[in-house]
């Protein structure tokens, strides 16, 4: 008995995580706009694009065997074990850095995929992108497709969302490729309760998406930023495949 107490109240080497906020990067977040762009002209959008977050307990959160239990059972926690969550030996400061720089390199990257894709990389166009309060590189695809709509939309006068409450994650590189997220189950969660009715997900991580997907929630896997784009265009015209999970 005494075992399974000290068990109990002892803290275990997880962190819990649970579905963060989203913000609309073509809209403001905090009152300051997410992207802003000048050098050229940009386009009124309607429609959303929602980058999501996840939120886990600190580094130096006390975590119980009771948390863990919990969190295991429930479809909107994970339990995940502190080092793929927080690099081992790092404290709260430097893994705040980190993020902060992830974020910076994921912005750049966007950018540059972004404008890439338009044809206009040599064109004198200054994008400038702020989210307060997010680390991390996982919304480098939103980013790039924010971009896309704000200077060109669906390249036919329409919004590259079709108007629709569109969210997602991914990372992005300078050549457009998308890569792997963690947390996507949870991701898919904070989505739908901010109203969004497709979610775009890495393809390699659409098992884990389908896994406890919110009904309503329609997936769209994407490997790259042209095809993420394509997809949202079929998508508004009707015209052409989209695939799916």
């Amino acid at each position: 008995m005494a075992l399974v107490a000290t068990a109990g109240f002892a803290p275990l080497p997880f962190s819990v995580a649970q579905p963060g906020t989203t913000a609309n990067v073509l809209g403001e977040n905090k009152g300051t706009p997410v992207i802003t762009i000048s050098g050229v002209p940009t386009r009124k959008t309607e429609g959303q694009l929602r980058m999501t977050t996840i939120v886990a307990t600190g580094p130096d959160t006390r975590v119980s065997l009771g948390d863990v239990l919990d969190g295991w059972f429930r479809t909107d926690r994970a339990v995940m074990p502190r080092d793929s969550v927080y690099p081992s030996g790092e404290t709260t400061e430097e893994i705040q850095r980190y993020n902060t720089e992830q974020m910076k390199k994921s912005q750049d990257a966007a950018t540059e995929a972004a404008l890439a894709h338009l044809g206009r990389a040599d064109e004198n166009i200054k994008v400038t992108l702020r989210l307060a309060d997010v680390g991390g590189p996982s919304a480098g695809l939103l980013f790039s497709l924010g971009i896309i709509d704000k200077l060109e939309g669906d390249g036919r006068g329409g919004d590259l969302t079709g108007g629709r409450n569109i969210a997602g994650t991914g990372t992005i590189d300078g050549d457009g490729k998308v890569g792997a997220v963690g947390g996507v189950a949870l991701k898919t969660q904070a989505a739908r309760r901010d109203g969004a009715t497709v979610f775009l997900v890495p393809k390699d991580e659409c098992s884990e998406a389908e896994s406890e997907l919110p009904k309503g929630l329609r997936l769209i896997p994407v490997s790259t930023l042209k095809g993420a784009v394509d997809s949202l265009i079929a998508l508004e015209t009707g015209k052409g495949s989209v695939p799916s999970c």
